[in-house]
């Protein structure tokens, strides 16, 4: 337990799929499922994938890792008996880092190596994402051939500057081992390929304003540089693009998105593919109006495969094959209305993401959900998984549910499911549900009173995520007897959520729009519920108000010591400022602790401007430190290559800590207190992913602590199925857009 010794931060992964993703290809054209083949191991998630030029593979052969241990050799490859494949896995404590995969012609057996299997650990170790693997060199320079060089994405190289991207591209000498950065300083990019003579690299750049908040169309410009001294020629190609991929020297592929705000203030985005001609500078659209396209992957100088979505779907749809993400060829030759079908002939109803090119367009390969291993009927297994993190005393696990919490003596783990409609908990009985609904009302924030001898679980139910709805808090009393019971504890049908109590238990702060609820915007304060036990309801049902402004404070909670209440709160937003953010939320989170209603201190904010979001703040079990849900690093993918939902607000981000003892060590000092704003506080980066993550708890208890009666979840990777069905008869997935369920949209 040494190695936990501040406890553990458990979370929640939006976007995530909870059916592993996997790789495989189609020939050009297929006539059924049957034509699909499987492309790795099998091995957690796949995604992402590329294939290795011969040339680049032989390379790889000479490591000694590979020589050793691969199987193979290079005249394996002149036969075409073994080929390469790069892509992302999550196999080495849920870290999402690249692969070289061999794959065996005879046997379609798969051998698959850790970049620091074959290159050493120095450059590929420690928390990080990588992504986007490609391969440049391989070209003559009178009479020297450059050396061939994987190139990629890497989150690795720590960015101080709040709000700002983390993504640089890399390459790795094939021969020598030896990385270098390509992305210039100050500069961060996504999304290399690699033109066909492995002389140049495109990239897809943030501009030099930076990330500005955008969740699915990501505001880049394509640049183009040199493989070799790639600061020398490093030129603007495309405005407005991202995705790259070279159909020749001369021919560039890419997507653009094209956003329209809908009447709501939602904004609606429409995503097409285009070409550019390098020499020209002339772009043609290549996929026609009336459907999306994206992720294009590039054939010759006038075939592409692209993945579509012909009609767009809201989340009560059921959709039908139009709804699902298809890969599809075009032929800029042909005018790119007729497309060449690929994954609908194979499998429907399914979602298929980011082709990539085989044998010369023969095949095309993509990755998907893994609904073809659950039989109709099924359901999904969800799983906890441990996952690496970079605080050496602080553990890491990912929880399939909603709104972990973990009680204070950390015997019990409760969630919510991902439909919103029962509370599970994980103890000594084992997992079970404790309280479900079968109405048209959600659960969720689930919370434990602070105090274990009471036994009590606080949950909010009502309509989600809309403010001028009344939404109660509950208390389900008694959990560990299964009695399923509830006990009301708000009244007046205002908006009240995110209960969290003193730690004697006795008492709860939450936030309610009681005192704006007919204001336009429904701001919401933070109150105090003097007794927990009656609520509002009986003589001791008495509210405190702790603050008061016309903005939002939110996912708020109480500090182990009982001095202080953290909380989420848009209050220093600008007047000026749009009253939506991308026609989305509020904006301009930032996180506050208070005293009492006269001390209250910005602790950590997320842009300069404090614009951004800084979610869900929880106090280490010491109280000395503050975990989050942040955009503190922008994104870390290209949005429009993910599973997307199309009810979630927009990615958190990830989960970061901040310590908090310049705060502690005041005291009860109010005046020098209200003079701390320190926007400037260092933030500790905890996770590097693509997904969304949320909703951080933090427990005192280690995984492999006796006391910890849900650690055998995490440690023996024990799920729990929720409660609707997943699969089509036809082998089709059911879920919307990507083999998820519901999930949560911003919660203020």
């Amino acid at each position: 337990m040494a190695g936990e010794s501040r406890g553990n931060i458990a979370f929640f992964a939006t976007y995530r799929p909870p059916v592993p993703l996997d790789i495989f290809s189609s020939p050009v054209p297929p006539s059924s499922s049957r034509d699909e083949v499987h492309l790795t191991d099998g091995v957690s998630y796949n995604y992402d994938c590329r294939p290795i030029p011969a040339s680049a593979l032989k390379a790889l052969l000479r490591r000694p890792k590979l020589a050793a241990d691969g199987g193979a050799t290079e005249a394996d490859v002149d036969a075409g008996r073994v080929s390469g494949l790069v892509f992302v896995s999550e196999r080495d404590g849920g870290l999402e880092t690249l692969r070289i995969a061999l794959r065996f012609d005879k046997d379609n057996k798969t051998k698959v190596f850790s970049l620091a299997d074959v290159f050493g650990s120095g450059d590929f170790s420690g928390t990080r994402l990588e992504d986007s693997g490609c391969f440049g060199g391989g070209y003559k320079v009178g009479s020297r051939t450059v050396d061939h060089s994987l190139i990629y994405v890497s989150t690795k190289e720590p960015v101080k500057d709040r709000r700002s991207p983390w993504t640089v591209v890399y390459k790795t000498n094939l021969r020598t081992g030896k990385t270098e950065r390509l992305t210039p300083k100050g500069a961060y990019d996504l999304s290399p390929a690699v033109s066909p003579s492995g002389k140049k690299v495109a990239v897809a750049s943030f501009r030099a304003e930076g990330w500005q908040g955008e969740i699915e169309n990501l505001k880049t410009d394509i640049f183009v540089m040199n493989v070799e001294k790639p600061p020398l020629g490093r030129k603007l190609l495309v405005k407005d693009g991202g995705w790259p991929s070279w159909g020749s020297e001369n021919f560039v592929f890419f997507h653009r998105g094209s956003d329209k705000t809908l009447p709501s203030g939602m904004i609606e985005t429409s995503w097409a593919v285009f070409r550019l001609d390098v020499a020209t500078g002339e772009t043609v659209r290549v996929t026609p109006e009336g459907l999306d396209a994206f992720t294009p992957a590039a054939i010759s100088e006038t075939k592409v495969a692209v993945a579509t979505i012909r009609q767009k779907s809201k989340f009560s749809d059921v959709r039908v094959e139009a709804q699902y993400r298809h890969i599809e060829i075009f032929d800029v030759a042909a005018g790119g209305a007729q497309a060449q079908q690929i994954t609908q002939k194979t499998r429907p109803k399914g979602d298929h993401y980011n082709p990539f090119v085989l044998d010369g367009g023969a095949r095309v390969g993509y990755h998907r959900v893994r609904s073809d291993l659950l039989k109709p009927g099924d359901d999904v297994p969800r799983n906890f998984h441990k996952l690496e993190s970079p605080l050496k005393d602080v553990g890491l696990f990912r929880v399939s549910g909603v709104f972990p919490t973990i009680s204070k003596d950390g015997s019990k783990l409760a969630f919510v499911d991902n439909e919103f409609k029962a509370v599970w908990v994980a103890d000594a009985q084992g997992l079970r549900i404790v309280y479900e609904t079968k109405g048209p009302d959600s659960i969720f924030s689930t919370m434990w009173n602070q105090n274990p001898d009471k036994d009590v679980l606080y949950v909010c139910m009502g309509p989600s995520f809309n403010a001028g709805k009344p939404l109660e808090i509950c208390a389900i009393p008694n959990v560990s007897s299964g009695a399923r019971q509830r006990r009301l504890l708000t009244k007046g049908k205002f908006n009240n959520a995110f209960p969290s109590s003193s730690p004697d238990g006795t008492r709860f702060v939450f936030r309610s729009t009681r005192d704006h609820a007919k204001s336009e915007r429904k701001h919401k304060n933070l109150y105090i519920m003097e007794d927990q036990e009656v609520g509002e309801y009986g003589e001791g049902g008495k509210v405190t108000r702790l603050t008061d402004g016309e903005w939002t404070d939110t996912h708020c909670q109480w500090s182990p010591s009982g001095d202080w209440i953290v909380f989420s709160s848009t209050r220093d937003k600008p007047p000026t400022a749009a009253p939506l953010d991308h026609g989305l939320d509020p904006g301009y989170f930032a996180v506050f602790m208070a005293s009492d209603p006269a001390v209250v201190i910005r602790v950590v904010g997320s842009g300069d401007d404090l614009s951004g979001h800084v979610n869900h703040p929880v106090f280490s079990p010491n109280g000395r430190s503050i975990a989050v849900t942040s955009d503190l690093a922008a994104v870390s993918a290209d949005p429009i290559s993910l599973p997307l939902f199309l009810h979630s607000v927009r990615p958190y981000g990830d989960i970061f800590a901040v310590d908090i003892d310049d705060i502690l060590r005041l005291g009860d000092d109010a005046e020098k207190l209200k003079k701390i704003k320190d926007l400037r506080r260092k933030f500790h980066r905890i996770t590097h992913s693509r997904y969304e993550y949320s909703t951080p708890e933090w427990t005192m208890f280690a995984t492999d602590d006796p006391n910890a009666q849900w650690n055998v979840l995490v440690k023996k990777d024990a799920a729990y199925t929720p409660a609707c069905p997943y699969a089509y008869p036809d082998g089709g997935e059911s879920w919307h857009m990507t083999g998820h369920l519901c999930i949560p949209k911003r919660c203020c």
